[in-house]
């Protein structure tokens, strides 16, 4: 559900306008494309070569701040530089291309690789297969939503919509930074022990103190 909801659907809605403004013309929207199809790339293979040494949950944390910061400073420039029949002049327009292609790195070294690394790694073997199957199927629920509302979110609010995703993503990071535990160099034979010792999440799946808990300390699947 996060995935979805970090606004980078909207961010590749608006790329091809600011490629346009800086004179790309008629190949506005494959240049847009390339370009931020490139930084998604150079962030998923950012992401695969240096998550397993820094964790997920600094990833998530560090990307977050960044987009937060990009989605307000991409709110806060069309706010004052664009609107009805104002055409963006080639400095913003840089910078906001700038912006658009720091966010995509953001996102794919973060949300979009380990979006579907980290629900792969938390569930119990025992469990494994029905919990991805409910992950994809939140997520093509989540992505179907954001492909439906976003066109009429955006009339009607404008580049109140990019606020409303900053909001969105300072929530993602703070639940990343009070609610995930770190899965890095963790045995999925073993990470039932992380959620059992966290402060919130042993409330539901136990503390490892009763009956089940102790079964699975000495290795019997609960």
């Amino acid at each position: 559900m996060f995935q979805q909801l970090t606004g980078m659907n909207s961010i590749l809605f608006y790329a091809p306008v600011f490629f346009q403004s800086l004179g790309f013309g008629s190949g506005t929207s494959l240049y847009s494309s390339v370009i931020t199809s490139g930084a998604l790339v150079v962030g998923a293979l950012t992401s695969m070569a240096l998550v397993d040494k820094f964790g997920r949950r600094t990833f998530f944390i560090e990307a977050s701040i960044e987009m937060f910061c990009y989605m307000v400073a991409l709110a806060v420039t069309l706010a004052l530089k664009f609107g009805q029949g104002v055409t963006l002049s080639k400095a913003i327009s840089v910078f906001l291309v700038i912006i658009i292609c720091l966010f995509c790195f953001a996102y794919g070294r973060s949300w979009g690789p380990l979006g579907w690394l980290v629900p792969s790694e938390i569930f119990p073997l025992e469990t494994r297969s029905a919990g991805q199957s409910i992950v994809v199927c939140v997520n093509m629920f989540f992505t179907a939503v954001i492909a439906q509302c976003f066109l009429v979110s955006l009339c009607h609010l404008r580049y109140g919509i990019f606020l409303i995703f900053a909001g969105l993503v300072a929530f993602m990071g703070t639940f990343i930074f009070f609610l995930l535990p770190e899965t890095k160099q963790v045995p999925i034979e073993e990470i039932y022990i992380l959620f059992q010792n966290h402060w919130f999440w042993k409330r539901i799946v136990g503390d490892g103190t009763d009956d089940d808990g102790l079964r699975g300390k000495k290795g019997i699947p609960n």
